[in-house]
């Protein structure tokens, strides 16, 4: 390819609508453009990554036994309707009607559209396992579309369904997809983690989510280096804190006027904030709720999310509080609190003479004793986890990381076929439920997230494998008739040698052709000038390490292949 010819329209200042890096140097190195919020057109040189990427994740998915196929972007609402995710999924999902007024929606996943495709076909226990892919585009109304690919309305994933006879295939299944995902991100060159994690709105039990550590990401994961325990921290498990070795007090009331945060009462109290109960009030469908953590601790709502089994929970308002709960902010506690149901962390339970709100103004209640002053409706794991707590598996300190979700496995057992009626004969004639597994991979953002990972000041990185070219050739001067005809030589042999390579043929200045050569992220640039033709010698610098190496030429086809083989 020609840079003459080629549809890359580069830019030298950061756009202001950017705000991370991927962003910022895609919408630069003439790869995206914007269309809508959320919605992005893909120039040629983002469109090669993405059938590079693309081809790595068929090769895995075809090795593992997965068969391809396409199905509607659009889909009928009843399907939803019967498993009860049209209301779930609320405003994210793009819905619309036909001119006959019956209702469709956009894609945001295709769960119920392959369970209904496969239950028409699939009758015996001999047709299963079966694994069935996709590769195509996704659509979510996001609330706030933002940083580029990361968070679009629009966008390209693979998404696999495993059918099985049972939970032991299920088990299988999801091991090779497992597998299957954690070669797939190696061969493109990322640095990742797989975590356990919540399977939000498309339920089911049993998941991973594959993140590429990168400090833009949105995700916070929870990691241990000794048992090599991980987890999303919406999902990370915690020991409760056991407890303390004194004596229960009698639980009195203090007058605490103007004292509403958990830091203020400790100060003002003379205690630690882990003496007290932080009391959270939340509403939900099912009624007021109140989730207690040490003072310390923050509430993972997920987690409580979970263990309300609620579609909707949200913060409580002033006026919610005073209404439902009898209280006022800043004031809130458990102790005499009727009508609300109350979900305790299980280190809450354990606490001795702690602090809480005595649900008048301007009072607390000391030496409150969980268990004798109050009682909880449900105690359970609530609590975020953060760096240096004790790991769930081992006990050692967690450490914490950032990081971009670019997949995610999920075991969905029989929650599809169960409602959609997804059944097998098996070996006796008996009807059986199919037991499935989802599996997607974010193709597109798996492009972001390699930029995230793999950039510097200068632009982007890309891994070998999945860059748009692998070599730009840059003459010095192509108003140099030698130079020209050596950079066609270099190029004809590296194209013949099945490389992909791009010249930069424009009559510009070197150091702009170097800048756009750093920007787009070639991996290899090679230079051709006066030393070029007076040594005989071809110059190669690697754009990850900056190292500049020299091949006589004829070997320069040995040397740039050694290059790329262990970029």
């Amino acid at each position: 390819m020609k840079m003459s010819k080629l549809y890359a329209p580069t830019l030298r200042e950061v756009p202001a609508e950017a705000e991370i890096a991927s962003h910022q140097l895609m919408l630069r190195a003439g790869m995206i453009r914007k269309a809508a919020g959320g919605v992005y057109s893909y120039l040629p040189l983002a469109l090669r990554t993405l059938r590079k990427i693309e081809k790595i994740v068929r090769e895995e998915m075809d090795a593992k036994g997965g068969q391809e196929i396409a199905m509607p972007i659009v889909q009928p609402a009843e399907i939803w309707q019967q498993t009860g995710r049209w209301d779930v999924y609320g405003d994210e999902m793009f819905r619309l009607k036909d001119r006959h007024q019956r209702d469709f929606c956009l894609g945001p996943t295709h769960e119920e559209m392959v369970t209904t495709l496969i239950k028409a076909d699939v009758r015996s226990y001999r047709q299963l396992p079966l694994l069935v892919y996709q590769i195509q585009n996704k659509y979510r109304d996001e609330i706030r579309p933002r940083f580029g690919l990361m968070r679009g309305r629009e966008f390209i994933m693979k998404d696999l369904y495993s059918f099985d006879r049972d939970s032991e295939g299920l088990d299988i299944s999801y091991k090779k997809m497992y597998n299957a995902y954690s070669r797939i991100f190696t061969r493109c060159g990322l640095t990742f983690r797989p975590v356990e994690a919540d399977p939000g709105a498309i339920g089911g039990s049993g998941t991973h989510e594959f993140m590429v550590l990168a400090d833009s990401g949105e995700a916070a994961i929870a990691y241990c280096e000794k048992c090599e325990y991980a987890a999303n921290v919406e999902k990370a498990e915690l020991l409760p804190i056991m407890k303390q070795d004194e004596p229960a007090a009698d639980c009195v009331s203090k007058s605490t006027p103007g004292q509403r945060t958990i830091l203020d009462v400790a100060g003002f109290l003379s205690v630690s904030p882990e003496r007290l109960i932080k009391s959270m009030a939340y509403m939900t469908e099912k009624g007021p709720v109140l989730a207690l953590v040490r003072g310390d601790h923050e509430v993972n709502e997920i987690k409580l999310q979970n263990n309300l089994n609620a579609l909707q929970m949200d913060i409580a308002s002033e006026a919610d509080i005073r209404a439902n709960f009898g209280s006022i902010p800043g004031y809130l506690g458990p102790v005499a609190l009727n009508g609300v149901k109350v979900v305790a962390d299980a280190s809450v339970m354990n606490m001795v003479n702690a602090v809480c709100g005595a649900n008048k103004p301007d009072e607390h209640l000391v030496n409150v004793m969980p268990g004798r002053d109050f009682k909880a409706d449900s105690i359970t794991d609530l609590r975020l986890i953060r760096e240096a707590d004790p790991c769930p598996r081992c006990g050692a300190p967690v450490k914490t990381a950032r990081g971009i979700e670019v997949g995610q496995v999920f075991k969905l057992h029989t929650k599809y076929s169960e409602s959609l009626g997804a059944t097998y004969l098996n070996e006796d004639g008996q009807e059986k439920l199919m037991v499935m597994g989802c599996y997607g991979v974010g193709v597109s953002r798996t492009m972001a997230a390699a930029i995230e990972q793999h950039h510097d000041e200068d632009g982007i990185i890309w891994p070998a494998s999945i860059a748009p070219y692998q070599v730009a050739i840059v003459p010095i001067n192509v108003k140099d008739e030698a130079q020209m005809v050596l950079c066609d030589k270099i190029y004809r042999d590296l194209t013949e040698a099945g490389l992909e390579v791009l010249l930069d043929d424009r009559d510009e200045r070197s150091g702009v052709k170097f800048k756009d050569a750093d920007l787009i992220g070639f991996p290899l640039r090679i230079t051709v000038g006066p030393k070029a033709l007076k040594e005989n010698m071809v110059e190669v610098k690697i754009r990850k390490t900056k190292e500049i190496q020299f091949f006589p030429q004829g070997e320069h086809v040995r040397g740039v292949r050694g290059l790329l083989s262990v970029l």
